[in-house]
């Protein structure tokens, strides 16, 4: 009679011990999942703000008011190297007039960090400008951009443009 209870005690003990294998298996598998997606969204994120802060470089030298308007949000606060600030308003309006009028923009150096929602880009920006009523010109800025995740996508929140440092 012992000898059978002491089986059936180890046989549950043995059941419960696989039991609690398998539920540490399916923690750790779950958590590896949850890992690598969340690196992954985190791809995702840098890959779409790579993409929509590319489609602004091109709206900028097009000025394409449909386009700049969808890229940006209307609490827009776009700072000028000179200390100027223009709200979406006068950004997108600069832009379509050429009062601002890029002929070509090379952006170099870019990097950018996505935290939650937002997500800050870096980068050396070197221009060829022919503004209305001004003789061409160049510009060389490390600028630093803020986006913002909406429903609709990457949107510009804060642009702030820096003259460059001249390399000696």
């Amino acid at each position: 009679m012992l000898d059978k209870k002491f089986t059936m005690n180890f046989i549950i003990f043995e059941i419960e011990n696989i039991f609690i294998t398998m539920i540490k298996k399916l923690l750790l598998a779950f958590s590896f999942l949850t890992v690598s997606m969340m690196f992954g969204q985190k791809n995702n994120d840098q890959q779409a703000v790579a993409d929509a802060s590319e489609k602004l470089r091109l709206a900028m030298i097009s000025a394409d008011k449909t386009v700049l308007e969808s890229l940006i949000l209307p609490e827009l606060t776009y700072g000028h190297s000179g200390g100027h600030i223009d709200d979406a308003k006068e950004f997108v309006e600069k832009l379509v007039s050429k009062k601002s009028n890029f002929l070509n923009i090379d952006v170099t150096n870019q990097s950018i960090q996505v935290v939650d929602k937002t997500a800050i880009v870096r980068n050396h920006l070197y221009a060829q400008t022919h503004d209305l009523g001004k003789e061409p010109g160049e510009v060389s800025l490390d600028i630093l951009y803020v986006w913002q995740k909406t429903k609709s996508g990457w949107k510009l929140l804060a642009r702030q443009a820096v003259k460059a440092e001249k390399k000696k």
